[in-house]
């Protein structure tokens, strides 16, 4: 009787698969549209977040997945936050490469497009919003450029009032290098603060290690027992607010 049920669904399901089957692309799609791939790097990065909690709860119950995910979780905003930090600078840094650029094609006479693609030259990482405000200006149309804003505003403002366009920009280099000071400055003076986070953040650990190894086997409690596995969960998110009430400090002064 199943199979009888069963069988008319079979070419029907095929019928709705062969239906949906994307069709071929066209020139004007296969132009514009970017092709949808799968990539091996988005695999490997649920691994990453997978494979710590598989191992923790293999090794140490559920209350050592859940930990384990918790500090996965810490340790990944972590990195995201250093990231962050360092690509700021990075773009402050080219963004006052380019504006000196353009101020000196700028005072040698040429025209403020040609500065842009000259700078376009000069700093490869930008050269795309570079090149995107000169094509703007070139016909007249609105300047933006997601990243370097000050340009686009500097740019904006001495075309709309008239001003010297090398005057405008020598202004905005000296903030744009002065605000790149001062984020190289105050990231050197948070080492230390972070630093001691990040000790602080390692001693559990460490204290759990050292009661291993005197024999007071905190492992044996922590992995085997009710309670310890609650202190692991406990502990492991009082971690993970640590770790983000000291990055709420420590990042409380931004590039923009």
């Amino acid at each position: 009787m199943l199979s009888v049920l069963l069988t008319p669904w079979f070419p029907l399901c095929l019928g709705a698969a062969l239906a949906c089957w994307p069709a071929a692309p066209t020139r004007l799609q296969a132009a514009v549209e970017p092709p949808t791939t799968f990539r091996v790097p988005d695999a490997w990065a649920a691994i990453r977040w997978l494979l710590p909690a598989t191992s923790a709860g293999v090794l140490a119950g559920a209350g050592g997945a859940i930990a384990a995910g918790v500090l996965t979780l810490a340790w990944h905003q972590e990195r995201q936050a250093h990231r962050r930090t360092a690509a700021d600078i990075e773009l402050a840094a080219h963004t006052a490469t380019a504006l000196r650029t353009m101020v000196s094609e700028l005072r040698s006479g040429a025209h403020p497009v040609t500065a842009a693609e000259a700078a376009a030259e000069v700093v490869p990482p930008v050269a795309g919003d570079l090149r995107a405000l000169a094509t703007s200006a070139r016909l007249d149309g609105d300047l933006k450029a997601p990243a370097l804003p000050e340009l686009a505003a500097a740019w904006t403002l001495a075309k709309r009032h008239g001003l010297p366009m090398a005057d405008v920009l020598e202004a905005t280099r000296r903030d744009a290098e002065a605000t790149l000071t001062f984020a190289r400055r105050t990231r050197a003076k948070l080492a230390g603060p972070r630093a001691s986070a990040a000790v602080l953040t390692a001693l559990p650990a460490l204290c759990i290690a050292l009661g291993q190894v005197m024999g007071a086997s905190p492992l044996e409690v922590l992995t085997e027992s009710t309670p310890g596995q609650l202190l692991l969960v406990v502990g492991s998110i009082l971690l993970w607010a640590g770790t983000a009430w000291c990055r709420a400090l420590t990042g409380r002064v931004k590039l923009r």
